[in-house]
């Protein structure tokens, strides 16, 4: 029999001795009652068991042979003939040119098939968040397929009629900006398919202490998403069999619609499963002070000033955590403003980047503050994330002064807090928030909702700045759910995220501090902690700059991206995208501090810090993508932006959520009738993480979930004998009525 359980579809055999008891219980109980009882009972029961099934590590009869299977290989099994086939494996190269502060990357993914049998391969796999994804091309030995841009819905059509056909075709889907499927139809037995993928983002820069930085990040894995909500009623769930469209652990829920597709499965073992390379050609155009990677070792070839070749010094590396490269460039160089430009079938586009000036800021210009701590204690921040997060709330309690106010507030399954509400930071309430602090551990479910919506309820008018520090490694699914919460209820609070672990989930840090009108970072190891929450808490006690706008030359439309101009912390450049008809004139930005006045007038051509750049258009078209969607949770009607972001991507050639890059061969090369089985690519768990496997693959229940699935299948079974035994007590009360 085939059920659909709460967290995976898989093929399950009850044993006729359970079958008959609880038919039985139906017949005797009433079937209208029980039916729905008992779907979730043996679902909740056999989940595990499934999965135990899916990975059985005993001998078992599969058509490649179990002896040919290698040590940490994927096993999967086809529900069609329920035998074990080996999952296709991925070999990453990514090359990477930087151009001051642009970015051009190309990703190459190679697919191998190493059973002797038609396959389909699927990867979910990770991008940066600001990643404009433009161009894919499928290589097959001497043969370049190219990919066209096409609406989502009938690039899938595509595909599919390809892999019917015996076709090889791949897609390239966005299922959130941070991550991405790459499906490849009809590989052949023992043959590789490369697909490359290339997209362009702006780096992240900042000044600290004078010296200016600048820093790329490459995700190479995704932590397990903790997936909320109620799973749909038995009945749509056994109707959904033969429409199920992800590969993933997970079923869709109310919350989140497509949990399916962003929870693939992951690969515990700790060879180096999955490799990547990489070699970054950077071009800063300045003289560079230092070049290092905090998370890997690197060989570094200097060419020339200003110009090196950065390679990882072991080859390959697992894709297990994060890669960071940063250099930093000596003061006399930092720039004040960079304009990039692009012209595009007679529009000119913009990249602006402005440096606010320091002069006049003093680190004895204080203001007190409210800040609430939250800190995520759920399963997946188990290991290492949970001792850097604790290490670092540990340095932000002792950095309160005591005109500042605070609380702690944690969460897993549940939340509590250390104090009903803010109180002054006095030595006696730091001692006891450090010991609660210090008590914290890693388990249970990422229900970060009720966290938020605690935290953000303390909004209040006054002069007191409220700030919220949240430290997460943001496994979630439901961001949709959070940003509109953080949108509604932020108030006068700013938020500011803090990423920890190997993988966090960036898109949702970055995002949710963009709404939280605060500013994310990232800690990747404990080495990190001291410094990060310096930098992070010396912005934080600085006066911000507030109030921005921009002047542009009269009678010239601008269509920029954000809207929204943010409030920038010391430090932080300004980055805005803009299209307009090509000009003469300045563009003028404004903007105030400590009730100060500053303002920069920046020629929009032909200026010492203007430059002309491919991309430029490319990365406009995605800022106002995201603009576009960040207004869904603002109220905006969803088939009006779905209309426009559409149209935005076809225009600019890139993938989104509704648009899509497909490729499709020309001739069929799998023989009619073959078989071609759907694999997925299993990710690595991220490095440091205490999170386990069963067998090669993640577990039925996410490891960020609670123990709720025992106690509701101890609650059933309780449920189950206690209507059994009433009814046999009905009965015999009956018999001597």
């Amino acid at each position: 029999m085939t059920i659909l359980t709460n967290q995976r579809l898989t093929t399950v055999t009850k044993s006729s001795i359970v079958r008959d008891a609880l038919l039985g219980l139906m017949a005797s109980v009433g079937v209208g009652l029980l039916s729905s009882l008992v779907f979730v009972l043996v679902v909740l029961l056999f989940s595990n068991e499934a999965l135990a099934d899916l990975n059985d590590e005993q001998p078992v009869p599969n058509e490649v042979g179990f002896s040919d299977v290698q040590q940490g290989s994927l096993l999967f099994k086809t529900q069609a003939s329920g035998v074990f086939h080996i999952a296709p494996t991925v070999d990453t190269k990514v090359n990477m040119t930087v151009t001051g502060m642009l970015l051009r990357s190309r990703v190459s993914q190679t697919f191998t098939n190493p059973d002797n049998h038609w396959v389909e391969g699927i990867y979910v796999f990770p991008l940066p968040e600001n990643a404009a994804v433009d161009h894919m091309r499928m290589v097959i030995g001497e043969r370049v397929v190219i990919g066209e841009i096409k609406e989502r819905s009938t690039a899938k059509k595509l595909y599919a009629k390809a892999k019917r056909e015996g076709k090889k075709a791949a897609l390239i889907e966005q299922e959130r900006p941070n991550v991405f499927t790459n499906s490849v139809a009809n590989i052949g037995p023992n043959e590789s398919i490369t697909i490359e993928i290339e997209y362009q983002q702006t780096l992240t820069y900042q000044q600290r202490q004078g010296v200016g930085q600048f820093e790329l990040r490459f995700p190479m894995t995704l932590t397990p998403r903790y997936i909320p909500g109620k799973p749909a009623e038995p009945a749509e769930q056994l109707e959904s069999v033969n429409t199920f469209q992800g590969n993933g652990w997970a079923l869709n829920t109310d919350v989140v619609s497509d949990a399916s597709r962003i929870s693939p499965p992951h690969h515990a073992n700790d060879s180096a499963t999955n490799p990547v390379s990489l070699t970054i050609d950077l071009n800063a155009g300045f003289p560079i002070n230092e070049i290092s990677s905090p998370y890997h070792d690197i060989h570094t070839t200097y060419e020339d000033e200003g110009h090196s070749v950065i390679t990882l010094a072991e080859g390959v590396a697992p894709a297990d955590r994060d890669f960071s490269l940063v250099w930093s460039i000596d003061s006399g160089y930092a720039p004040k403003a960079a304009l990039f430009n692009e012209t595009i079938d007679g529009e000119l586009y913009h990249l602006i980047m402005v440096m606010p000036p320091t002069d006049g800021i003093s680190g004895s210009q204080h203001m007190p503050r409210e800040v609430v701590y939250i800190i995520d204690t759920s399963g997946s921040m188990g290991g290492q994330s949970i001792a850097q997060a604790k290490a670092a709330l540990t340095f932000a309690l002792q950095r309160l002064r005591t005109i500042d106010t605070f609380n702690v507030i944690q969460f897993n399954s549940d939340v509590s807090s250390v104090f009903e509400s803010a109180l002054p930071a006095t030595a006696g309430n730091l001692r006891t928030a450090l010991k609660y602090v210090d008590s914290l551990y890693a388990t249970g479910g990422t229900e970060m909702l009720p966290a938020l919506s605690r935290a953000l309820m303390g909004n209040h008018e006054g002069a007191m700045v409220r700030q919220l520090i949240f430290l997460t490694d943001g496994s979630v699914g439901n961001e949709d759910q959070l940003f509109s919460l953080i949108e509604q209820e932020l108030g006068n609070s700013r938020l500011f995220t803090i990423g920890i672990g190997a993988a966090p989930n960036s898109f949702f840090m970055t995002k949710a501090a963009q709404f939280g009108r605060g500013t994310f970072t990232y800690i990747g190891n404990a080495a990190e902690v001291t410094t990060k929450m310096n930098d992070l808490f010396t912005k934080l006690e600085t006066p911000v700059m507030t109030n921005l706008t921009l002047r542009w030359p009269q009678h010239l439309q601008a269509e920029v991206w954000p809207k929204r101009l943010p409030d920038l912390y010391l430090g932080e450049p300004l980055i805005l995208s803009a299209k307009t008809q090509p000009a003469a004139g300045d563009v003028v930005i404004e903007g105030e501090r400590l009730n100060t006045r500053w303002q920069l007038n920046m020629p929009l051509t032909k200026s010492d810090a203007s430059k002309e750049a491919s991309g430029v258009g490319s990365l406009w078209a995605r800022r106002k993508i995201d603009s576009l969607m960040d207004a869904i949770h603002e109220g905006a009607d969803k088939n009006d932006i779905k209309a426009a972001v559409v149209n935005v991507a076809l225009q600019h050639h890139l993938v989104s959520k509704f648009t899509s890059l497909v490729a499709v061969d020309k001739a069929p090369l799998r023989p009619n009738g073959a078989p071609v089985n759907s694999q997925a690519v299993a990710n690595k768990i991220p490095h440091g993480s205490t999170m386990t496997s069963h067998g090669n693959v993640v577990g039925s229940f996410a490891n960020t979930a609670s123990a709720a699935p025992v106690k509701i299948i101890i609650g059933l079974l309780l449920l189950t004998f206690s209507l059994a035994a009433g009814w046999r007590l009905n009965r015999q009360e009956a018999r001597y009525a």
